[in-house]
């Protein structure tokens, strides 16, 4: 059959199309989160897997005559199952980590740590794991640049933060853990 005559769009994407599932981890390295984290995480998964065999489902009973229902239907499922297979994944390789329990005058995973940057002022940042990070409310991953920069010091300390645009200082003014 001619090219021509077949319609690309009504063609549905295969699963082995699918780009490879990215974990934001280093290679090897733990997830380390919080419990606050570790919990969401598993919550959403056990929702997801709640979920599933009901979209599964709902998926056998639509009409072969409602080809969209259909297709977005099988969409969402391969969504679906691609976020329960990155939430599974992140949770096999989980390290929860309390900040509350943390007892150190460095700063290390979980610490909430203020610091003054002569541009900007002061700045309050909590190191948290990567699918916790919020940097407009201040929770950066343990793997961004921020932290990296942060870990191990203490307060007094100035370190040296360096970003594409360029280097800056940061002076550690607090450190507590919550």
């Amino acid at each position: 059959m001619s090219r021509a005559f077949v319609d690309e769009s009504a063609q549905q994407p295969r699963e082995e199309d699918a780009p490879e599932l990215k974990i934001p981890l280093p290679p090897g390295a733990k997830n380390y989160m919080t419990p606050r984290g570790a919990e969401r995480l598993r919550a959403e998964l056990a929702e997801l897997q709640r979920e599933r065999p009901r979209l599964n489902a709902a998926l056998g009973r639509v009409e072969g005559s409602e080809k969209d229902v259909r297709g977005e239907q099988r969409r969402r499922m391969r969504e679906m199952d691609r976020r329960i297979e990155y939430l599974s994944r992140m949770s096999s390789n989980l390290e929860v980590i309390d900040p509350a329990q943390q007892r150190s005058d460095r700063v290390v995973f979980g610490a909430t740590v203020t610091v003054r940057e002569k541009s900007s002022g002061e700045r309050t940042y909590q190191i948290v794991g990567v699918d916790e990070a919020d940097p407009e409310n201040g929770r950066v991953s343990w793997i961004s640049p921020v932290a990296r920069a942060l870990v191990s010091a203490r307060v007094g300390d100035t370190v040296t933060l360096k970003l594409p645009g360029g280097e800056t200082k940061l002076t550690v003014l607090a450190l507590r853990f919550e």
